[in-house]
């Protein structure tokens, strides 16, 4: 690696994207604190962490506040997928909790398509209908493939609710409001959250940096984890 190795007085906090398990986020994990970034995996309620009722994006801001927002090292915050709307949408709230946001491959950007939307009725038609169509296991397991939504299959009720809360979510308008220098990071072949979400979010915040990582898909700190800590580790500053 060609990384810079950074002073410990940064704490770093990964949120997880839509899993129900955190093993995936180890490696880079590791390789961000061998090179001197402290960093914890948080545990997403509703995913690595049980909830009893459903969630909005606002409820994730307030935990995730309740979380980082006291820490007195300066805070990186790293968001992936679902977790780069959380992360994006807590810096647009407490920008100055954050000394760096780190997204990638984030979610946030509504689509208008006619796909997103038929998707989004398709969610909102299973969180209703509940138990009554749990009995036909088949056809739920073809309508989950036909969505491309396999995690879906797996969720708890309030789960799906949380699911479509989250989905519905347009950051659009708020992404304008983030101040902390921002890095945004992209699988060049991303299929779930398409690359030009990217340079959407790039061109909204201000103070951002974008990087494409060549021939990655939506996940690249799994398939080109080197690559992505020496991105993340450059582009943090060195505090004197």
């Amino acid at each position: 690696m060609g990384t810079i190795k950074i002073k410990k007085n940064y704490q770093g906090f990964i949120v997880h994207g839509w899993t129900y398990s955190i093993d995936k986020y180890k490696k880079i994990s590791r390789l961000l604190n061998l090179n001197g970034l402290k960093n914890t995996i948080l545990k997403v309620p509703g995913l690595t962490l049980k909830i009893d009722k459903s969630w909005d994006l606002n409820d994730y801001i307030l935990w995730l506040n309740k979380t980082i927002g006291k820490k007195k090292d300066r805070v990186v915050l790293i968001g992936h997928s679902n977790g780069g709307r959380i992360a994006a949408a807590y810096a647009a709230s407490y920008p100055q909790k954050l000394d760096h946001l780190i997204l990638i491959d984030s979610a946030g950007i509504l689509h208008d398509e006619l796909h997103v939307k038929l998707r989004l009725l398709f969610f909102s038609t299973l969180a209703k209908l509940g138990k009554n169509v749990s009995s036909s296991a088949m056809l739920k397991n073809l309508l989950y493939k036909m969505t491309g939504e396999n995690d879906y299959n797996n969720a708890t009720h309030h789960t799906k609710k949380t699911m479509t809360n989250l989905i519905k979510t347009d950051l659009s308008f708020s992404l304008n409001k983030i101040t902390t220098p921002t890095l945004i990071i992209w699988g060049e072949h991303d299929k779930v959250t398409p690359l030009n979400d990217g340079k959407i979010m790039h061109k909204l915040i201000k103070n951002s940096k974008f990087h494409i990582v060549k021939g990655a898909r939506h996940s690249p700190h799994f398939t080109h984890t080197e690559e992505v800590a020496d991105i993340i580790l450059n582009q943090i500053p060195i505090p004197k």
